[in-house]
């Protein structure tokens, strides 16, 4: 009997040991020797033992069992994290679950572009698949980013320029990287100390700004629009600016009316004098230097050309003249 029993406990230490063999054979070799990467994806509240049969179904491993006892032997199964890793099926099973517990995720670059409200930066990124368009204006409102940089709306203050974002990166961690970015790149101590030489608060560039980055696209025109809004608040004449209008417009049809200019709103520069409550864009950098650096010129109106380009007058009957020819004219051929 009790050889029975001995010679039973071999046989099945031995059968343990080339279960474990085994495992190991497959955990430590590739699934192939195919380097194309392809991208595996780690949903939310995805499981070690999920992770490892979805990787086995799409042949990036030899085995799912063995994946799962390397996870559990190194303590992993609490580490993965949610994205999108580029993985190939030439990479050790190690190697793909580091990857897929470093937080090195696939990043898709998306660029804001310059003079972008709130509501279209969240519908743009909605676009790319990266934020709940809803959850991210909701994010914009959190009191303590608000907070950061004393304004009741960040409206003008999510920077344009290009990000790089995981597709299951969280709403507020995009809403903040862009308030971080407008802190790195526009709020500097110099442009802090020019805005209060020149009388006007921080948040007041930045409303300033944000009009001149929604009047001109031409980097050449810049200074010249800013010296206009400087010169019309000095004389304390309404700015009269179309895009402020446009901002106080709810479903803006892409055609202002004369009607339009008499809205009753705080943004509507026709109305009101001096500058609205707040940006009605996001600025860039240059047009944020342009509202603290403008042209010294004595003009107060401009027309476009129609190509792009505007005609700056200092009197009425030029600005009069310059709506004939650039604006009437075309109108009516």
């Amino acid at each position: 009997m009790r050889t029975v029993l001995i010679s039973g406990f071999w046989g099945l230490l031995a059968l343990v040991w080339i279960i474990v063999g085994l495992l190991y054979f497959q955990a430590s070799r590739p699934m192939s020797d195919n380097t194309q990467s392809q991208v595996f994806e780690v949903v939310p509240g995805m499981t070690l033992k999920q992770v490892s049969q979805q990787l086995s179904q799409k042949n990036l491993i030899r085995s799912a069992s063995a994946f799962q006892a390397v996870g559990l032997i190194q303590d992993k199964q609490k580490q993965i994290m949610v994205g999108e890793y580029n993985v190939s099926p030439s990479m050790l099973p190690i190697e793909i679950l580091q990857r897929i517990t470093s937080g090195k995720t696939v990043l898709y670059p998306v660029t804001i572009p310059e003079g972008y409200r709130i509501t279209e930066i969240a519908g743009l990124l909605e676009e790319r698949g990266l934020v709940n368009k809803e959850v991210f204006l909701r994010e914009t409102k959190k009191v303590e980013l608000l907070k950061e940089i004393s304004t009741n709306s960040l409206e003008g203050y999510l920077f344009p320029e290009t990000y790089h974002f995981g597709k299951f990166t969280p709403e507020i961690t995009i809403v903040k990287k862009m308030v971080e970015t407008f802190k790195e790149r526009a709020l500097k101590q110099e442009f802090l100390n020019r805005a209060k030489e020149m009388g006007f608060s921080y948040h007041e560039i930045i409303t300033l700004a944000s009009l001149i980055e929604k009047e001109t696209g031409k980097d050449s025109e810049r200074k010249l629009i800013s010296s206009v809004f400087h010169n019309r608040l000095k004389k304390n004449m309404r700015l009269q600016t179309d895009p402020t209008v446009i901002y106080a417009i709810e479903n803006f049809d892409g055609n202002i009316r004369k009607g339009d200019l008499k809205i009753d709103s705080p943004y509507n520069t026709y109305r009101h004098k001096g500058l609205p409550p707040g940006p009605i864009a996001s600025p860039g950098l240059k047009s944020i230097i342009a509202a603290l650096h403008p042209a010294k010129t004595s003009n107060l109106y401009f027309v476009s050309r129609q190509d792009g380009s505007h005609q700056f007058s200092a009197t009425l009957n030029e600005h009069n003249r310059a709506v004939q020819k650039y604006q009437l004219r075309r109108v009516n051929r």
